[in-house]
């Protein structure tokens, strides 16, 4: 008994520990007079106001800004769920030769910095193609995740070999397998993936910011950092202003996680086998 409280005890204090920058950030975003030291972390609620909020959409468009980062990060999650889940059960269930050597490969990518790649990529995207200033030249280049193709094979491979092979004595094709056996039986992958996803291209801001120049197309963590860099300190209040904008970026990936995390814990991949 004594252990388990113990165990609570820190798991409680490590909680709290994590969760209070999201806290301070929320207050400082909310007060009216800054206080930047850990006394802010509790305001007086006569000090409390959603001017800094105001602040920002006076100065840029958030919807906009909102409506281009979710095009941008459904863009690619899309071609991360779509490429990932066809290339995962290739790799994890097909049997053809060059298999291991191609998910050699797909490891070597990951450890390749996006950054090392990133001056080519805009020369072959922007003056080739000529696609700056567009939703396809930001999605492009982020539309095949190699971590995600990791975790789908990961999952894949832990579904019972029987389901597939009593699919294929039925006469299943390999799609309708995919389709109909596999991805029910992968839903927290498919989440997973989601999220990990969701939180990269939400939260980009280099490349978005290198191959676009007209404002009303940069994604909302572009818009947000010219204002903190250029707009905030022009404001009566830049510290409540900077922690507006955090808060602004910041809210869709932890209501997102919120919402699914219960799906992180679910495992169904033996509940199509008997016995």
């Amino acid at each position: 008994m004594r252990s388990k409280i113990v165990t609570y005890g820190v798991l409680v204090v490590g909680a709290l520990a994590f969760l209070f920058p999201f806290y301070y950030m929320i207050a400082g975003s909310l007060q009216t007079n800054p206080d930047t030291s850990i006394a802010g972390a509790f305001p007086n609620p006569g000090n409390l106001t959603v001017e800094n909020y105001t602040a920002i959409d006076g100065r840029i468009n958030l919807l906009q800004g909102l409506a281009n980062s979710g095009i941008f990060t459904g863009g690619v999650i899309l071609g991360t769920i779509v490429f990932g889940v066809l290339a995962g059960y290739a790799l994890a269930v097909l049997k053809w030769r060059g298999r291991s050597a191609t998910f050699a490969l797909v490891l070597l990518v990951q450890v390749i910095p996006f950054q090392l790649l990133m001056i080519p990529l805009y020369v072959m995207i922007a003056r080739d193609y000529g696609l700056s200033d567009s939703y396809l030249g930001m999605i492009l280049p982020f539309f095949i995740n190699s971590t995600a193709v990791v975790i789908f094979r990961q999952y894949f491979l832990q579904l019972p070999k029987e389901l597939f092979d009593a699919a294929r004595i039925d006469g299943a094709h390999e799609f309708r397998l995919l389709w109909s056996v596999a991805l029910p039986l992968v839903r927290p992958a498919l989440l997973t993936a989601v999220l990990l996803t969701f939180i990269g291209p939400w939260n980009e801001f280099l490349w978005p910011f290198l191959i676009t120049k007209d404002a009303t197309m940069q994604p909302l963590a572009v818009s947000l950092a010219n204002f903190i860099s250029n707009i905030a300190a022009s404001t009566t209040n830049p510290f409540g202003a900077m922690m507006a904008g955090a808060v602004v970026l910041a809210a869709p990936a932890v209501a997102l996680f919120l919402i699914f995390q219960r799906y992180f814990t679910s495992n169904d991949l033996g509940s199509g086998v008997k016995g």
